[in-house]
C-alpha cells in the first residue's frame, strides 16, 4: 500500500488538517508496506476457509427472502475513490429506497437472517475479496457512502488516506449508533441525527486510528475485533 506523494493527493486533501496526518503516516511507510502485506496473505487464507460457509450463507439467504444474496452499494475509499461494496443482503430488497441509507434501532427492513449476519458481523464476510484487490483493508476506517463523505470537515478527509476497513477502531469502541438513532423512521432526520451527531464522534477514534497506526495495533484491533463478536 502506497502513499502517494502529498502535492499528488486530490485537491480536497491538500490543507493543513490533512497535512497533520499524512505526515504521521509518511514516517511509518514501511508499515504501511507490512500492512498491504499482511492483507493478501490473511485474505488469501480466509478466502479458501470461507467458502463453504460462504456458500452455505448464500443459500439460506436465497431460501429465506426474495432477491440477489449480495448486496452492492457505492462507497469511497482511499484518495476519495468510490468503488462498489458487496455484503451479504440483510434487508428485503428495495429497502435502500424505502428509507435512510443508516438502519436505525430495530429496523423492519432487515429480514429475520439478517438479523443473525449482523450481529455476528457475518454480513461483511464477502468484503475479504475487497481486501485482496485493495480496495479495502481489514483494519481501517469503515467505509461511507458518497452522501456522507460530501459532508467531512477538511480534518476527516484524513481518514480516507488509507483503505477502508472491514473492522476499526470506531466499531468496537463506538457501539451506541443504532441506540442514538433510535427507532426513528423519517429518512431526513435520521440523516440529521446520523451527521451531527453520530459521524462526529466515529470519527474521533477514526483519526485516532491513523495517530496511533502500527502492525501490532492492527493485530490488536483484529483479534478484538473477533472477541466482541462473540461476546
Amino acid at each position: 500500500m502506497l502513499l502517494l506523494p502529498f502535492d499528488r493527493l486530490p485537491r480536497e486533501f491538500q490543507c493543513g488538517e490533512v497535512k497533520k496526518y499524512y505526515d504521521i503516516l509518511d514516517k511509518k511507510r514501511a508499515s504501511l508496506v507490512l500492512k498491504r502485506v499482511m492483507d493478501i496473505f490473511l485474505s488469501l487464507i480466509m478466502i479458501i476457509v470461507l467458502l463453504i460457509p460462504i456458500a452455505v450463507i448464500s443459500v439460506i439467504i436465497k431460501l429465506t427472502s426474495k432477491g440477489p444474496v449480495l448486496y452492492k452499494q457505492e462507497r469511497v475509499t482511499t484518495c476519495n475513490r468510490h468503488y462498489m461494496i458487496w455484503k451479504f443482503r440483510t434487508m428485503r430488497v428495495g429497502a435502500d429506497k424505502e428509507g435512510a441509507l443508516i438502519t436505525s434501532d430495530n429496523d423492519s427492513r432487515v429480514t429475520g437472517i439478517g438479523n443473525t449476519l449482523r450481529r455476528f458481523r457475518l454480513d461483511e464476510l464477502p468484503q475479504v475479496f475487497h481486501v485482496l484487490s485493495g480496495k479495502m483493508s481489514f483494519v481501517g476506517t469503515r467505509p461511507e457512502v458518497p452522501k456522507y463523505v460530501d459532508r467531512y470537515t477538511p480534518e476527516m478527509m484524513a481518514t480516507l488516506l488509507m483503505p477502508a476497513g472491514i473492522t476499526s477502531l470506531a466499531s468496537i469502541r463506538y457501539k451506541d449508533e443504532a441506540v442514538i438513532i433510535g427507532d426513528v423512521s423519517d429518512p431526513d432526520e435520521v440523516d440529521r441525527i446520523y451527521v451531527e451527531k453520530v459521524l462526529p464522534e466515529k470519527m474521533k477514534y477514526n483519526l485516532e486510528y491513523i495517530d496511533r497506526f502500527g502492525i501490532r495495533s492492527d493485530i490488536r484491533l483484529m483479534l478484538s475485533t473477533v472477541k466482541n463478536v462473540f461476546t
